[in-house]
């Protein structure tokens, strides 16, 4: 065990495991919980969460119920407000040569591949038929989201959605084929304004 001792002013010590067994708990070790705001791990000894500000010691001391660290979210954040696929309009040349047999199936394949979620606070990506990526955005953190429509995208009531945040490495998350787009921002940006 090697102690690390935090700045001069912090009463509390902490310890790591060096001999390669993994973590353990240790008596006088701060808990971390999940703050209800943003959903990040926060110390119960912290008077605000660091990420968003939420006033957690103030909650704590009202005895609020806050989620442990790792567990689940609160069901006001499990209840998904839409589940948007891409529109099978966006592969219309796939099946306009469905008597090609494999167009249709590389349609299907690539509609179901992609799945975009809105939650009260959070929207979900989720790419991936055999292996998949899930991807977590805060609305919060969104600069901008973007809408392509061509002529013919127009005319049939989808477009391609742009999501720009904060906190991706690309910077960008495209959705094609998002069957009414402007709607799907409007609900994105409802959900920046709540919590």
């Amino acid at each position: 065990m090697v102690p690390v001792t935090g700045c001069a002013p912090c009463p509390f010590r902490l310890y790591f495991a060096v001999d390669g067994r993994g973590p353990k708990t240790y008596p006088g070790a701060m808990a971390l919980i999940n703050c209800p705001e943003c959903g990040k791990q926060v110390s119960t000894e912290a008077q605000t969460c660091p990420a968003c500000g939420y006033p957690i010691a103030e909650k704590l001391a009202q005895g609020e119920a806050m989620p442990p660290a790792g567990g689940p979210l609160p069901a006001a954040h499990a209840q998904v407000l839409a589940e948007i696929r891409p529109s099978w309009w966006g592969y219309f040349w796939y099946l306009f040569f469905f008597w090609l047999i494999i167009p249709p199936i590389i349609a299907y394949f690539r509609r179901a591949s992609t799945v975009l979620r809105i939650y009260p606070q959070r929207v979900t990506v989720e790419r991936g038929i055999l292996s998949k990526v899930y991807q977590d955005i805060n609305p919060k953190d969104i600069r901008s989201i973007d809408i392509h429509q061509s002529f013919f995208q127009r005319m049939i009531g989808i477009g391609d959605l742009t999501l720009s945040t904060a906190a991706t490495v690309d910077a960008a998350e495209e959705l094609n084929s998002i069957p009414d787009p402007k709607s799907v921002r409007d609900m994105i940006l409802a959900q920046r304004g709540t919590g």
